[in-house]
């Protein structure tokens, strides 16, 4: 049997190598070789103990582009040496909420890289429904488009228009890309993010204001980007309390907030403002085909790039010395990609 790397997370704050037997493809599975991967903010939630729905040990890595190499027994849809993306939600199909079309919510829903193993590792067998086709699209900005979907179901859920003005909460990857997708969308967007520097990235990547929330004159600000009143929609993406709990005061009458960014614990809105308002208050979670196709479609426009949320890479064989100083302390990454020796 050949054997493969997997680093794995034994427990909070401690990585390991483990060398494990390559996979064989099951049956309607494809065996693939790992590219690139995206550092996702669950990976560095479960390094510090502090991510829900998760338990150790666990190989991490959900944001994935690899290559096909073996299908398994009835496999179809994609074919060896094919560069894929992977979309890394395995609902069970039967619970109401999979009956109803929403399979990002399923009752049972495994991901990989939090549920099961993932793709920190040099290979990983997964159900080919859970591949596209990304030919045309470099690794680094492939493993990207979990991270970019997660964005495009949050826009979806907020039912963002052209025209709208929207205040995104928080410009770490997913609000970046909430940004990003909604701009795509015609909407008039302002991100809002107490770094300077990631406030600066939005300007310089995306072409949109960025206002500091903890100024004292953002209220103000706020309306002077927005025509003079409050936006219609605000997503956040900061998994804040604090900033989840004042979401309900920045949105007009008659507006509506959308959670996306997770916070593990209670959150306390002011009800008053809420029923004064007769505000809508949605959560999102994960993402659909739908919105993976979507980010393709951007990608494939222009209107997406890699650079909107990457700006730091890193090496698959150096990371359990690499990820403590370069992931976790390091105040300015955005966003950062694994590369796999080959």
């Amino acid at each position: 049997m050949t054997t493969m790397k997997a680093l794995v997370i034994a427990e909070p704050r401690r990585m390991v190598w483990a060398t494990r037997d390559r996979p064989a493809p099951a049956a309607g599975e494809a065996l693939i070789k790992i590219l690139t991967a995206g550092i996702c903010g669950t990976d560095i939630h479960a390094w510090s103990g502090n991510q829900p729905f998760f338990s150790y040990p666990r190989v991490l890595g959900h944001e994935i582009c690899a290559e096909v190499v073996a299908l398994g027994r009835g496999a179809e849809g994609v074919q060896p040496g094919q560069r894929v993306a992977l979309m890394p939600y395995i609902a069970c199909l039967h619970c109401d909420a999979c009956q109803s079309g929403k399979t990002n919510c399923c009752e049972q829903i495994s991901v990989i890289g939090v549920h099961q193993d993932g793709g920190f590792s040099d290979y990983l067998s997964v159900p080919v429904s859970t591949l596209l086709a990304v030919d045309e699209v470099t690794p680094e900005a492939a493993a990207l488009i979990e991270p970019f979907a997660i964005s495009a179901h949050a826009v979806r859920r907020a039912g963002v228009t052209a025209d709208e003005q929207v205040l995104v909460v928080g410009a770490g990857p997913i609000g970046l890309g909430v940004a990003a997708i909604a701009a795509a969308s015609g909407a008039q967007v302002i991100v809002a993010d107490t770094s300077a520097f990631r406030r600066q990235h939005v300007a310089d990547q995306l072409g949109l204001v960025a206002l500091n929330p903890a100024d004292a004159a953002f209220d103000a600000a706020l309306r002077e980007q927005s025509g003079g009143r409050l936006p219609l929609k605000v997503i956040d993406a900061t998994g804040s309390p604090a900033a989840m709990n004042n979401a309900v005061s920045l949105i007009r009458h008659g507006g509506t907030v959308v959670y996306v960014g997770l916070h593990k614990g209670d959150l306390v809105i002011p009800d008053s403002e809420f029923h004064k308002k007769e505000a809508t208050l949605l959560g999102s979670r994960n993402a659909t085909r739908e919105d993976f196709d979507r980010v393709c479609s951007l990608m494939a426009s222009g209107q997406l790039r890699a650079s909107m949320m990457l700006n730091h890479s890193l090496a698959f064989s150096t990371l359990d010395e690499t990820f403590e100083p370069q992931v976790i302390n390091n105040r300015e990454l955005i966003k950062g990609v694994i590369h796999f020796d080959r």
